[in-house]
């Protein structure tokens, strides 16, 4: 049984003159996720939200990182469950489904 720990995506565009780094940061606690973005543009103040989903809502949730796992499995087996379906958190941190 795997289960995510943490996570950690970054992007980075440089743009100028105004560069901007975006971050999500996930981590898994007792009672479900948090999920923490950070945007930062240019020299301004960093904007930080944080925010987090109960585990009934988490149930059998598939982070990137899993989903690489998983995607590596299923080659391996050369083999694909039909109606294969996940929930998962996108990029902005909305719960969303993940179809393979």
């Amino acid at each position: 049984q795997l289960e995510t720990l943490e996570q950690e995506e970054q992007e980075c565009l440089e743009l100028r003159p105004h560069p901007t780094e975006k971050t999500t940061h996930i981590v898994s606690h007792e009672y479900g996720m948090t999920v923490t973005k950070t945007l930062q543009e240019g020299e301004a103040e960093p904007q930080c939200l944080s925010f987090s989903y109960g585990r009934a809502k988490l149930r059998g949730v598939l982070l990137e990182g899993a989903s690489l796992l998983l995607l590596r499995v299923l080659a391996r087996r050369q083999t694909m469950p039909p109606d294969l379906v996940f929930p998962a958190i996108n990029t902005e941190g909305d719960l969303c489904t993940s179809s393979y």
